[in-house]
């Protein structure tokens, strides 16, 4: 590699290249063995790389934390949308905060019911590095014109509206800096109030081996919040642990009591990782991630 190694996280050992996650809870450390750095710069709010990896290909990368990767960023993608959208009968009106990746938008506008997806993200440069380097996740060439940018903050953003979508999305990064602020209860108040009365939204809610504390504060405010919360899993490796959560809360609707008809509506002739089985079986918890909410 004859670029210099530079910025959060970037190490070299015996000749090659890595870099190194921060450290997890119980020592847990990853490390990603870094075959190019093909873009790194510092924006007005965190530092933005892409890399080229060993074993996973191009992954994007800020403040020296890897957030998605070109061989499994379907999962998470997946996940994040198609729960919450086939949940709600007319999702036609959608708000994704984050996801500057544009993968989650992307699997969004597979529902043609979907009319708008206002997609909120507050870095610009994370959009235009991923739609550059990264078209396994952004795709290639224009994307849906229903794909509507934001660039600026989220709970900003999404305070101005009552009673306007019918799905929130909240794809953030780990709620450190200018995420940390989608983690707190002043946050997901804004979000109910943005939903229609039949409203459903949804968060990534970190891992539950090496955050519990995070998803159980999340499971129980939203709670306080809403009528009907279920959290729910999916299996990624490039995460810690290789489980992560996501919560979907909702105003009236609940996708465990109507699961035949939320299958039914489930778009999934592209998909590469949730079909209707496992949409039905992502919301079966094992013992440990029950006992969080007790």
């Amino acid at each position: 590699m004859d670029k210099p190694i530079q910025g959060k996280g970037f190490t070299k050992w015996n000749g090659e290249v890595w870099l190194s996650d921060p450290e997890e809870a119980h020592g847990f450390l990853a490390n990603w063995k870094v075959k190019e750095v093909l873009h790194q710069e510092t924006s007005d709010f965190q530092e933005v790389a892409v890399i080229e990896t060993v074993g996973f290909g191009r992954a994007l990368v800020l403040d020296g934390i890897v957030q998605t990767t070109a061989r499994d960023a379907y999962i998470y993608n997946e996940m994040i949308t198609h729960v919450p959208l086939a949940a709600h009968p007319e999702p036609k009106q959608v708000c994704l905060i984050g996801g500057g990746d544009c993968g989650a938008a992307r699997e969004a506008v597979k529902y043609p019911v979907v009319e708008r997806v206002d997609m909120v993200e507050i870095d610009p440069k994370v959009v235009e590095v991923s739609r550059k380097y990264l078209p396994e996740v952004a795709g290639e060439g224009e994307l849906d014109p229903r794909i509507q940018f934001y660039f600026e903050d989220g709970a900003a953003f999404i305070r101005e509206k009552k009673r306007h979508y019918d799905v929130v999305i909240v794809d953030s990064s780990d709620p450190v800096g200018p995420a940390a602020a989608l983690f707190e209860r002043p946050f997901y108040e804004t979000v109910h109030q943005s939903l229609k009365e039949d409203g459903i939204m949804v968060c990534q809610s970190e891992s539950p081996m090496f955050h519990p504390h995070m998803l159980r504060k999340v499971h129980h405010t939203l709670r306080e919040l809403f009528p009907v919360v279920h959290t729910y899993l999916a299996a990624i490796p490039t995460y810690p642990g290789g489980v992560w959560s996501f919560t979907l809360a909702s105003k009236q609707l609940d996708p465990l009591k109507e699961m035949e008809a939320v299958k039914a509506r489930l778009q999934d002739g592209q998909n590469r990782y949730i079909d209707q089985g496992l949409l039905e079986g992502c919301f079966k918890l094992p013992v440990y991630v029950k006992e969080l909410f007790r």
